[in-house]
């Protein structure tokens, strides 16, 4: 993608397999929103080549379309409506939409079925976008910054929610969040994307191995505390369970953490090293 002379995407390279929930992270500016308003086809590229669902979004028909599903961090107030026929309404836009009684029981909300929507709380609310994004069955799901501003029973009633879509439905997800624990929970595999570029593709394990290789091991042996760093975690630890003497006790392996590996990449790549 290019605006002017300035290219903001250049060699954005990846691709999502059916029943996958992927992570986009990515600082402010990096290029997460037009990345993903291509993809939803409501922004045309400069150049490049792109499939979804094997459609061009530059050219998808409403069929194409109707297999898309969006949950956007914005939420547009229906509050007069009631649940139920909100679901029901929009539900008659889609070939093969969800039974709204169906649906309502996937989102958790069946017990607020006839609550009118201004009476919902944020957690309900945002359930309800859930439900608006997937009542055409969509085979793809595109959820930006989904949890922001949850409590924590929210959020975690949330990721229950998202996990069942892609376990149960087999929907495939596309997620962009600042929240690292959420991607690291959430996703399968995790693209970080920088300067433009992605800079890291796989599980959230195999990008802390790509940046860091040693682990941290704490342990506690006759009252003393002690730390190492290891390449070889398991021969390390063998070893050490193996040793003669006073029982290992308190015994703890810390890996370079999502937060690690995400901030290495992106100050790598924004420094220009290779």
């Amino acid at each position: 993608m290019r605006y002017g002379t300035k290219d903001v995407l250049h060699g954005v390279d990846f691709d999502v397999r059916v029943g996958e929930l992927v992570a986009l992270l990515g600082p402010n500016g990096a290029g997460k929103s037009t990345t993903i308003e291509i993809l939803e086809g409501f922004r045309t590229r400069s150049d490049g080549e792109v499939a979804v669902l094997g459609v061009d979004p530059a050219h998808g028909d409403e069929r194409w379309r109707a297999g898309l599903g969006v949950v956007l961090q914005s939420w547009r107030d229906h509050s007069k409506w009631k649940v139920r026929e909100l679901l029901g309404h929009l539900g008659r836009y889609y070939p093969e939409p969800f039974d709204v009684d169906e649906l309502l029981v996937l989102v958790g909300l069946a017990e607020q079925a006839n609550q009118r929507v201004g009476t919902l709380s944020g957690g309900q609310r945002r359930r309800l976008d859930v439900a608006i994004g997937i009542v055409g069955r969509p085979r793809l799901l595109f959820l930006d910054e989904p949890t922001a501003g949850f409590d924590p029973q929210a959020r975690r009633e949330f990721h229950e929610l998202v996990h069942r879509l892609v376990d149960v439905e087999r929907t495939t997800v596309l997620l962009t969040t600042h929240d690292l624990a959420e991607a690291e929970k959430l996703a399968d595999r995790i693209l970080i994307l920088a300067e433009g570029r992605i800079v890291a593709d796989g599980s959230a394990d195999e990008l802390a191995r790509a940046v860091a290789g040693k682990a941290e091991i704490r342990w506690t042996r006759d009252g003393e505390r002690f730390v190492h760093t290891a390449d070889e975690v398991e021969d390390f630890v063998r070893g050490l369970l193996t040793e003669p003497g006073e029982p290992v006790r308190d015994l703890e392996v810390r890996r370079t953490s999502l937060e690690d590996t995400y901030m290495a990449m992106v100050h790598k790549q924004e420094a220009g090293e290779p």
